[in-house]
């Protein structure tokens, strides 16, 4: 995956907020962290894939510290139908359907559409279809670390990556690691700079969370 300029990158850093109903402390008042830091804690970014099948595609990545919510999740967002048969009634408004796959901490999908509200002939409402490995297995899912260990003790690296992988990784993000993009403040308990959660807004798209 490529970046293709500085600006579709974002970094950032907590100031003081609230995280699950608990006040907490900026980054630059955690215990032991230089007051002049500038140490990210967030990074938001919008990449491509250079190759015919992805070829203007973006894909949105984010991760970060002190965010509202322990989550890990892949969000695929389809086209939006050529024709819409509600787009004329105010709240007929159409949503492209989303396939929600999270990882962490409670194993799942949805997939998200809009239906039609039985008793309003001009509302739409988007409703999810979903399977949660919780709900299905009476024991316990491993968590993500288990798993890996275990890989490890029995010689399976199919969850690994390859050496070759990691090259080409280091290749690409090398002079964004060596670059002296600005960090933003954000609050902790929020999902990063307001810059970061503009970035999928010039290709008409948004940030899809939706934890169970």
């Amino acid at each position: 995956m490529l970046f293709r300029s500085l600006e579709d990158v974002v970094y950032g850093q907590y100031d003081a907020g609230t995280v699950n109903g608990e006040r907490v402390v900026g980054y630059l008042d955690e215990p032991d962290v230089n007051p002049a830091s500038t140490t990210p804690t967030f990074v938001g970014m919008r990449v491509f894939i250079d190759n015919w099948r992805w070829q203007g595609v973006p894909f949105y990545l984010r991760t970060g510290k002190r965010m509202p919510t322990r989550l890990t999740q892949i969000a695929v967002t389809f086209h939006e139908p050529p024709i819409a048969l509600f787009e004329r009634y105010e709240r007929g408004q159409r949503h492209s359907n989303v396939l929600l796959i999270t990882l962490q901490p409670d194993e799942g999908f949805q997939l998200l559409f809009d239906v039609k509200a039985p008793t309003d002939r001009l509302r739409l409402e988007t409703m999810p279809l979903d399977f949660w490995y919780s709900d299905a297995f009476d024991e316990d899912v491993p968590g993500a670390y288990e798993t890996l260990l275990y890989d490890v003790m029995v010689g399976d690296q199919t969850l690994f990556v390859r050496s070759d992988e990691v090259e080409e990784s280091w290749r690409h993000y090398t002079p964004l690691l060596e670059s002296d993009i600005s960090v933003r403040p954000y609050a902790a308990g929020t999902w990063g700079p307001q810059d970061a959660i503009k970035l999928p807004y010039p290709h008409g798209d948004h940030w899809t969370v939706r934890p169970r």
